[in-house]
């Protein structure tokens, strides 16, 4: 049943309608995502690569930029943009906000490009000097982006990200964090940015994300992607402990199986571009759980897409998928 609903063998995925990407040749039953899974999407990311920002315009026509915080990002990461999205930000007065806002994007994800994810006491001071540059460059920009578009969330999630890397403080956070959810109170992106900022390592106190996200979620209406903080909250939780299987409880298990049936597998949920990356987070949590019922559900609706994040948690992304996959 799930092959048909999901797609296998080159069919389209169910739900991502008539701009799903076909499934490609999988190996060990896997693929890496490309493009959010859409069409139109490889169509702008193709453009950015090529440097035409006209073309760009085009291709961005079907979507909202700032809002759909997926589609802002596969622009944001795409090695090249900042090379020449300057010259859009500067000779195109009537789109400027859209180019200040992927030039902002870009410069935050160039910056942890020259930061890297090593520690803190690893990384040099050339590349902290680089990294604080960029993001100063970012925050800039999408103050700008803010203010001619006061209505856009996106700006307001990448400024939460590079308030965390130039460590501006937790008031400073908070208050960018009120101001995107004036905007978009639901919003998943803007509370997973809020989320990283409450972990013990960036300064928060032990269980205090987890009560945010709890918190969070509760304000959620059934089949809201929001339930994917409860997901990455504990995936954090993994990622703070030093004891890998400090999921593993029949209670956790319980709160991931209830979160993922009132979000993205209960009727409502609503898909959309890039949805593989709400059912990878739940992929990876459950499995962590060492949750067998769900787990399998949402795998099977993967059919195999795989992306980066959260993943990269681990040494290996695309083999634990693979792995995991195999066990559900």
């Amino acid at each position: 049943m799930f092959g048909k609903l999901f797609g296998r063998g080159g069919e389209r995925p169910a739900g991502a309608g008539p701009y799903a990407l076909p499934v490609p040749r999988k190996k060990n039953g896997m693929y890496t995502l490309r493009a959010l899974g859409d069409t139109r999407v490889l169509a702008l990311v193709e453009a950015a690569d090529a440097g035409e920002w006209e073309a760009v315009k085009e291709a961005l026509a079907p979507f909202d930029l700032g809002r759909d915080h997926h589609v802002l990002g596969e622009l944001a990461e795409l090695d090249g943009v900042e090379e020449w999205i300057g010259r859009a930000v500067e000779e195109d007065k009537e789109h400027r906000a859209e180019a200040l806002l992927i030039s902002g994007a870009r410069h935050v994800v160039w910056g942890w490009e020259a930061r890297t994810s090593a520690r803190a006491v690893d990384v040099s001071r050339e590349q902290w000097q680089v990294f604080h540059e960029r993001l100063r460059v970012a925050e800039e920009q999408l103050f700008e982006a803010a203010e001619l578009r006061p209505e856009w969330v996106a700006p307001w999630r990448r400024l939460l990200t590079s308030g965390r890397g130039m460590s501006l403080g937790d008031a400073v956070n908070e208050t960018r964090f009120d101001a995107a959810l004036r905007r978009e109170p639901l919003d998943l992106e803007i509370h997973l940015e809020r989320l990283s900022q409450l972990q013990p390592r960036w300064g928060g106190e032990q269980g205090q994300a987890l009560a945010f996200a709890r918190e969070a979620f509760a304000r959620a209406p059934e089949g809201h992607r929001l339930g994917c903080v409860i997901a990455m909250a504990h995936i954090e939780d993994w990622v703070e402990s030093d004891d890998g299987d400090c999921l593993e409880t029949p209670e956790i298990q319980a709160e991931l199986r209830e979160a993922a049936d009132r979000s993205i597998l209960h009727p409502a949920y609503t898909w959309r571009p890039g949805w593989q990356h709400d059912f990878n987070m739940f992929a990876m949590a459950l499995s962590l759980a060492g949750e067998s019922h769900t787990v399998r559900r949402v795998f099977l609706t993967l059919d195999g897409a795989c992306t980066s994040w959260p993943w990269t948690y681990f040494a290996e992304p695309e083999k634990q998928f693979a792995r995991r996959q195999r066990r559900a």
